[in-house]
């Protein structure tokens, strides 16, 4: 330790033993600075004390002096604690950034237009239950058509995300000829089993709204089912398709069904955030999320999914267990 530092501060304690006065407390204050310039650890501070206390008071009872051998041995604990602590802040802070530029780089790549279909009504929200989002909605959008894609990566974090740029690649890439749900699938299956980990796996659903005919056919790769809500009996069905999750198999086979929409119906999207939805009596069932769609069924396309969103969440206190995401397609009147 520099000899300097320790007869300085031995000067100081000297002038604060004798005066008891603030100036002096004051001038030892600003004095362990010195100690942070010279990057002297805490134990070595209280050995610099002890010595300087043992050149003014060789005096002092030993317990005295067994009091601060037994402080040095715990500061000697403390000050690797101490910048292990500090080492890991600085990780911390580190991933933070690297997690700040992802996230603003997921927002923009993963852009997609709002369709603008005659007849059709669309609202969705889509909120990560952390910093990056595990799940995705991608809209296609043509003259009389209208596709979207509500896909969930098992799996969190940056992983997921560049798993969300996979799918928008490829989503972006669909032929023009035939985006029927089924090929739509299974186009997206090649690309991910090419391209993504095999830890990796993707849940996707893919509903296409013809506008001609006021139909909704769909496919799914192992998604939630979607829920059809019928205005004229004000009963909902769910709309379930056989086929793998993305990336299992290079080719696989997927199951295209399709309903028709009458004025007032609509399909509610989702993925499991909304349907494993986590209260502190249990996991609430199919029935309650019909019930809370049944109870704005006459309102907008999104404000049927952000009354879904603020019930749900207010029953997690605020703090979502998993992504949240649903989206609304609902057949408007025709207008005359």
């Amino acid at each position: 330790m520099p000899q300097e530092v320790g007869r300085q501060y031995k000067e100081i304690m000297k002038k604060y033993l004798e005066s008891h006065s603030e100036e002096d407390l004051y001038v030892g204050q600003q004095f362990s600075r010195r100690f942070i310039e010279k990057e002297i650890a805490p134990e070595d501070v209280i050995s610099i004390h002890k010595n300087a206390l043992f050149e003014l008071h060789p005096e002092l009872r030993n317990e005295v002096w067994d009091s601060l051998d037994f402080l040095i041995e715990m500061m000697i604990h403390y000050g690797l604690t101490l910048r292990e602590h500090q080492s890991l802040i600085q990780k911390q802070e580190a991933i933070q950034m690297e997690m700040n530029v992802a996230t603003k780089v997921q927002d923009t790549l993963l852009k997609t237009k709002m369709p603008c279909v005659g007849g059709l009504d669309v609202g969705y929200i889509s909120q990560p239950a952390k910093q990056m989002n595990g799940d995705y909605v991608y809209f296609l959008n043509k003259k009389n058509e209208s596709g979207v894609a509500v896909a969930d990566v098992i799996g969190k974090g940056i992983p997921a995300a560049l798993c969300m740029s996979m799918i928008k690649f490829g989503m972006d890439g669909l032929p023009d000829g035939n985006t029927s749900p089924r090929n739509v699938l299974g186009i997206i299956n090649r690309i991910v089993e090419k391209s993504v980990d095999d830890s990796m796996f993707i849940s996707m659903f893919y509903g296409k709204y013809n506008a001609e005919d006021t139909t909704f056919s769909y496919a799914s790769a192992g998604h939630e089912p979607a829920l059809h809500f019928d205005s004229r009996t004000g009963v909902f069905s769910e709309l379930d398709a056989k086929g793998l999750l993305l990336g299992v198999k290079p080719v696989a086979e997927y199951e295209e069904r399709s309903v028709v929409l009458n004025d007032g119906d609509f399909i509610a999207m989702m993925t499991d955030g909304v349907t494993e939805t986590r209260t502190e009596n249990g996991f609430i069932d199919m029935n309650s999320i019909q019930n809370l769609l049944h109870d704005v069924k006459d309102k907008t396309a999104q404000q049927i999914a952000e009354h879904v969103y603020q019930h749900l969440s207010e029953l997690q206190n605020y703090r979502l267990g998993d992504d949240f995401t649903i989206v609304i397609f609902k057949k408007e009147p025709e207008q005359v």
